[in-house]
């Protein structure tokens, strides 16, 4: 999904109302929820709405919600199950010719960690959503061992959406050759074909993302964000020993996308590309708030994400389900 704005007046609606984690409707009855956006740009306004979203099963509050919720509560149990899920994952993915454990090898093995003195940004107060242990992480984004798997889990991801390809460069110019296609066709058609000068990554993990707007926009300064100082580092790292670095990679920012601290109206493209299936409701929308003030009039925002029921098919606690968390016990995206 992508918008361009002609004078920075807008709104971003949710049509999830949330009573106890429950998506009900205003008069307080229960619904499937769906989510709603409104874009108001150069006098006309704009609506997409993507179906109904849905809950597994066990979600919500039922007797086999309640249930899971104490089976998973019991934390050897628990354990055993996030091990399990891992050990599913690798091997799914190195069925599929990804490398992972020798790619997490050769990051964890290396000089990575020195790259943490010029990214790392003291002052940062993390947001207590992103503390929470997710992705069969107890620290979450915030250790080495998920910035060394964030790639390989991303070849994943991409192989899953595309399950049909044979290899993960023919998934990636599905998944992110149609991404590109339609951020550089959204900027032509309604910037008057201005040049795209300044791209900012907003939550770009270890970089992936970053590289491919790099390539697809040559002449382009192209910016990766993060909270995670740990995945920047990665970031910084593999582009640094990339063998031919890009010039126009022009730097990694360890901030939070809620509330960046850059200067308004700097950037012609702000992609979002695979974060908010991570985030509550909340932060969804303080973030496409931040964009916007950094947009340049007539910038383009590119949302991409992955399919909810995908995610589902990997979620094993239910303090992590959709209904009171974004976040997702699933593969690094």
């Amino acid at each position: 999904m992508a918008f361009t704005s002609q004078a920075h007046n807008y709104n971003y609606l949710s049509s999830l109302h949330l009573s106890d984690g429950i998506a009900t409707t205003r008069s307080g009855r229960r619904r499937a929820p769906t989510v709603a956006v409104r874009c108001k740009m150069a006098g006309t306004t704009t609506e997409y709405e993507e179906g109904q979203l849905e809950m597994p099963k066990w979600a919500g509050e039922t007797p086999l919600s309640r249930l899971v919720g104490a089976m998973v509560s019991f934390k050897p149990l628990y354990s055993l199950l996030k091990l399990g899920a891992r050990q599913v994952l690798i091997s799914t993915a190195e069925k599929k010719n990804i490398q992972w454990r020798e790619m997490t090898r050769k990051i964890l093995q290396s000089d990575v960690h020195k790259e943490m003195d010029t990214i790392l940004n003291p002052s940062i107060q993390y947001p207590d959503y992103y503390l929470s242990p997710f992705h069969a992480y107890d620290e979450g984004n915030l250790s080495w061992l998920a910035a060394a798997e964030a790639e390989p889990a991303t070849m994943s991801m991409v192989f899953r959406a595309v399950p049909t390809a044979s290899s993960v460069e023919e998934a990636n110019e599905i998944v992110r050759g149609n991404w590109l296609r339609a951020i550089e066709q959204q900027h032509q058609q309604y910037s008057d074909n201005s040049t795209i000068r300044d791209i900012l990554d907003v939550g770009c993990s270890v970089g992936v993302s970053t590289r491919f707007l790099a390539d697809k926009f040559p002449s382009a300064n192209v910016t990766g964000l993060d909270l995670s100082p740990y995945f920047l580092a990665v970031a910084q790292f593999k582009e640094k020993n990339s063998g031919h670095p890009r010039k126009n990679i022009v730097g990694w920012i360890h901030a939070n996308g809620e509330n960046t601290g850059l200067p308004s109206q700097s950037f012609d493209v702000v992609s979002i590309s695979l974060v908010f299936h991570e985030c509550p409701e909340r932060a969804i929308v303080a973030i496409v708030n931040e964009a916007f003030r950094l947009l340049r009039p007539g910038g383009t925002i590119a949302l991409m994400d992955q399919a909810v029921r995908k995610c589902n098919e990997h979620l094993t606690s239910p303090s992590q389900r959709p209904s009171r968390n974004c976040r997702r016990f699933c593969s690094r995206c």
